[in-house]
């Protein structure tokens, strides 16, 4: 095989055989389009011939953010995903879902237990001794959008993910093992623009706060190695390339990895997109442009179109958009800390000691499905919502859900608002699509959860973002919600 002088893809068997890392993979399998009347009172009116599996792509971008800086956002089991054709990658089930959500949840609430706010000063090698497992328990992220990269560009589809830092795609020549993807894998061989970052560079010596682990070297190339929560993993080469966004937005010496060594579950998709708070991941490399500024909208399901935005969309400024600090308990370079002050429900503000949040504390990720919540608030929460939903006939509980409904008979349904309330006076009410996770029209579940301890870290899941537009604000040390973002 002839490789290209400026590139070093030697990697002794040795160096392969610690090059270990860990991602995640969350999934839903079934999504349905919530559509009802919100009625003056507390309560969504919720229409039960809305609860029906669209097996086709509404393509409508029709009140999404058109700037010129926005991309598409797609669930990666939907219609609307590139990876949807790919009919060998069959979706989780809703119990796998939530197998894998729990694997996430375990991963971000042990990183964040480390009291001194560094993640884990462990060398690359030290991961070969993690047990190793299929995969199938990983849990990067639902949603996906499609950059170029390389000159000339190269089209891939990317998880993104608030929680992770590093951006990374699956390279050839694929030295040590590459999952599949629907997508050819990106060459460096060919491409214009790509270059090796050193071992004793800057660049190189940033990946431990990045990652966490302490980068490797290969003949004078850097090699990174980045861990997410299970034995699933990609490690390679630290390089820089040319990022194309749009075509409005091209940045050359984006640092990014280029796996040689990947393995696990990431649905089909070419990698990742990291849009965490450490220097290396995408808000932070593109700060003179967007000043650490992007938002983005889920859209309602899996057959809809949703949009992330780099820099100020048009409603940043707008009195429709509510924004509360950043927390400052937080001390993890990498999440969006949140200070929830409390729940309602129905318009009942919930009587919830201010302690239970703040021993706790929160963060806002994308890659989370389900919201989890301190025991003694999720439980106060479940009380009220049941008490509220007794006329309706109780359903079997789903994995982690346990207040679910048996909706067959109805042909609509009140369900009472859920709003959040956090600091700086701000008040979220959750979407109807947010409320609630369908398995079936007989299988209609509260989409929360408790976490199994007081102290585990509060997460604000995706599900519960679902057409919120949802703008993070690095520089300003804030985080926005704007209702009816996307459909």
């Amino acid at each position: 095989m002839i490789v290209p002088n400026s590139i070093a893809f030697q990697l002794s068997a040795n160096s392969l055989f610690f090059l270990l890392l860990i991602i995640f993979c969350s999934t839903c399998k079934t999504t349905y389009a919530f559509q009802g009347t919100k009625s003056k009172s507390f309560h969504h009116i919720l229409h039960l011939n809305s609860l029906l599996q669209s097996a086709a792509c509404n393509s409508s971008t029709q009140g999404l953010d058109h700037q010129k800086s926005s991309l598409q956002v797609v669930h990666k089991h939907g219609p609307c995903s590139p990876l949807h054709l790919d009919r060998a990658k069959t979706p989780p089930t809703h119990a796998e879902t939530f197998f894998q959500d729990e694997g996430r949840v375990r991963y971000i609430q042990s990183r964040l237990a480390n009291k001194s706010g560094s993640k884990a000063d462990v060398k690359v090698t030290d991961m070969a001794n993690l047990p190793a497992r299929d995969g199938r328990v990983v849990g990067s992220g639902n949603y996906i959008v499609t950059v170029g990269i390389g000159t000339p560009k190269k089209q891939l589809s990317l998880i993104f993910d608030t929680g992770s830092d590093i951006t990374w795609t699956q390279c050839e020549p694929c030295l040590g093992y590459c999952y599949r993807q629907r997508e050819a894998k990106f060459d460096p061989s060919v491409s214009s623009t790509y270059s090796n970052v050193s071992c004793n560079s800057v660049q190189c010596s940033s990946l431990l706060s990045a990652t966490g682990y302490l980068p490797l070297c290969s003949l004078s190339t850097c090699v990174y190695g980045t861990q997410y929560g299970d034995s699933s993993f990609s490690t390679g080469f630290f390089a820089k390339e040319r990022l194309t966004l749009t075509p409005f937005d091209v940045f050359d010496n984006f640092l990014f990895g280029c796996g040689q060594n990947n393995q696990g579950l990431f649905g089909g998709a070419a990698g990742l997109l990291g849009l965490g708070r450490d220097q290396l991941s995408l808000p932070s490399q593109t700060a003179r442009k967007y000043n650490k500024i992007f938002s983005y909208c889920l859209p309602s399901s899996s057959s809809s179109i949703g949009f992330l935005t780099l820099g100020k969309c048009r409603r940043y400024g707008s009195k429709s958009v509510k924004f509360t600090p950043l927390s400052t308990s937080i001390q993890d370079s990498s999440f969006y800390g949140l200070d929830i002050t409390g729940i309602s429900v129905g318009g009942k503000r919930l009587s919830i000691s201010a302690s239970v949040f703040t021993t706790a504390g929160a963060i806002i990720d994308s890659g989370t499905v389900i919201t989890r919540l301190p025991p003694d608030a999720y439980a106060t929460l479940r009380s009220e919502f049941r008490q509220r939903m007794r006329r309706y006939r109780m359903g079997r509980e789903l994995s982690i859900l346990d207040t679910c409904y048996d909706f067959s008979k109805y042909k609509s349904v009140n369900i009472p608002k859920i709003s959040f309330f956090f600091s700086g006076g701000v008040k979220l009410t959750i979407p109807l699509a947010g409320t609630l996770y369908v398995a079936n029209v007989s299988q209609v579940c509260l989409a929360f959860a408790a976490n199994s301890d007081a102290s585990d870290m509060a997460i604000f899941g995706n599900t519960q973002q679902k057409t919120l537009q949802v703008i993070y604000d690095g520089a300003g040390g804030r985080v926005g919600f704007g209702t009816k973002g996307c459909y």
